[in-house]
C-alpha cells in the first residue's frame, strides 16, 4: 500500500545495479552521514555553493535543511526530486533532478554528488541513466541540461557519454575566484540513442500530477 499523503515517498528508480529512491528521514540521514565523510578532494570544489566546506554537525543540519525545503515548497509548477543513490541498501550520494513548468517546458536539470569512497566505480554514469530514464521515458520530457565547472572532468565525461552537447558557459565566482561553468544540454532524439531497457520505475502512479506530467505514456513504471 502506498502512501496515503506523500506519495513521492515510493518512488524509486531501479537499474541492475543501484536505485534512486526519494528518501524519507531515515534515507536523509544516511544521507548526511555519507556527505559529512567527504564528497571531493578538500583542495577542490565542484559545487557553485560550497556547501560541503561546513564542519559536522552543521554540515548534517544544513543538509537537512536543504533537503526538507525541497519537500515543503513542491509545487507541479516548481519541483526538486531528490533521489537517494542506494547500491547494496547503503546510500552512497544523491541524484537530483528538477524543473520550472515543466508541463509547459517539458525541460529538466540534473545534479548530483556521490560519496568519495564510492567515486571511480561508474556509479555517477549509472545513477545519470536511471534519473535520465524518469525524465524521458516516465515524465514525457524533451530536454535535459546539466552543468558542471570545467575542471569537474567526471562529471563532463558522464554527461559526454550520453550524448549531451555544450550549451554555452557562465564565469562566476567560487570562492572568491573566477571560474568558467561549462552549460550542457541532452535532446531528447540524442538520448534515445543510448536508450536502455533494463529500468524500472515504480511507484510513480500516484503522483504522475505532482510533476506536471499526467499526459504521458505509461511506459517504463
Amino acid at each position: 500500500m502506498g502512501h496515503p499523503y506523500w506519495p513521492l515517498f515510493d518512488v524509486a528508480i531501479r537499474t541492475p545495479r543501484l536505485e534512486v529512491r526519494y528518501p524519507d528521514d531515515s534515507l536523509l540521514i544516511e544521507l548526511a552521514t555519507v556527505a559529512a565523510q567527504g564528497v571531493h578532494d578538500p583542495d577542490e570544489m565542484p559545487f557553485l555553493a560550497p556547501w560541503t566546506r561546513a564542519k559536522s554537525p552543521e554540515l548534517e543540519r544544513s543538509a537537512f535543511k536543504h533537503w526538507w525545503g525541497h519537500r515543503a515548497s513542491w509545487t507541479p509548477e516548481n519541483w526538486h526530486f531528490v533521489g537517494a543513490v542506494v547500491v547494496d541498501g547503503s546510500a552512497v550520494g544523491v541524484q537530483d533532478l528538477f524543473a520550472r513548468s515543466f508541463a509547459v517546458t517539458k525541460s529538466v536539470t540534473t545534479g548530483s554528488w556521490l560519496g568519495r569512497a564510492h567515486q571511480g566505480q561508474g556509479i555517477g554514469k549509472e545513477m545519470r541513466a536511471a534519473v535520465l530514464h524518469l525524465a524521458f521515458v516516465t515524465l514525457g520530457a524533451q530536454v535535459a541540461y546539466s552543468g558542471a565547472f570545467e575542471d569537474n572532468v567526471a562529471s563532463s565525461e558522464v554527461s559526454r557519454s550520453f550524448g549531451y552537447v555544450e550549451n554555452g558557459d557562465e564565469i562566476v565566482n567560487r570562492e572568491d575566484k573566477s571560474a568558467r561553468v561549462v552549460r550542457l544540454k541532452l535532446a531528447r532524439d540524442r538520448w534515445e540513442r543510448s536508450r536502455r531497457d533494463d529500468i524500472e520505475i515504480v511507484g510513480l502512479e500516484g503522483c504522475l500530477d505532482w510533476f506536471g506530467a499526467t499526459d504521458v505514456p505509461n511506459e517504463g513504471h
